[in-house]
């Protein structure tokens, strides 16, 4: 699938089918395209819970204010910060060449090591950038998906097991849609959202097409 088709394709789906099933090699697939977004200094600061198990789907589905969709899809991906990521950097920078790997790793702990927000606001938009890539990959699949937000983090941190440095961020329902996202609700105009030089200038005007 061309890489426009696939931005122009993904919608958030919310019915999918439940017999559908992702092979490990499907997880694999997107895990590995996840992994190939921008992160600050290579920190990588995520990590990735796969769901795939019935049971585990309806407790996260009770945990996601009980939101079919979270126990319908083929796959749950919870896509969780790494909020201690900087204090061991030698594992992300392990290839890189040494005066690189010494010089980052005095400027990822400086930087991170006493700024709890900077590591919070880094894993959000690492998690982000990862989740995109998640979904326009699905869509190369042939696969649908939908992003949320919805759901009670606390219980999910206690289902899954998850570290307190490693709050989940964004899951991920993946599979077959069953229908079709609904018509798209409109889109700002050029005008409405961007910018030339400076915050005002509204030059570039007209409406965006999906």
């Amino acid at each position: 699938m061309e890489l426009t088709e696939a931005i122009l394709s993904r919608r958030s789906v919310k019915k999918f089918d439940p017999k559908e099933e992702l092979s490990d090699d499907q997880v694999r697939e997107l895990i590995r395209f996840a992994c190939l977004a921008p992160t600050s200094f290579n920190m990588q600061n995520w990590q990735f819970v796969a769901v795939r198990d019935k049971a585990r789907k309806a407790d996260l589905r009770a945990a996601a204010y009980n939101q079919a969709q979270v126990e319908e899809a083929a796959l749950i991906l919870i896509l969780c910060g790494r909020l201690d990521a900087h204090e061991d950097p030698t594992r992300v920078l392990r290839n890189a060449p040494d005066e690189l790997r010494g010089m980052f790793t005095g400027m990822i702990q400086g930087m991170y090591g006493t700024n709890a927000d900077l590591n919070l606001q880094e894993a959000c938009r690492s998690v982000a950038f990862a989740g995109q890539n998640v979904m326009l990959m699905a869509r190369d699949m042939g696969l649908d998906s939908c992003p949320m937000i919805g759901f009670d983090p606390k219980k999910v941190s206690k289902l899954l097991e998850l570290p307190e440095s490693c709050p989940p961020l964004l899951m991920l329902t993946i599979g077959t849609a069953l229908e079709e996202a609904r018509p798209r609700m409109g889109l700002l105009d050029f005008e409405d959202i961007l910018s030339l030089e400076e915050y005002g200038r509204r030059e570039i005007t007209g409406p965006i097409e999906g």
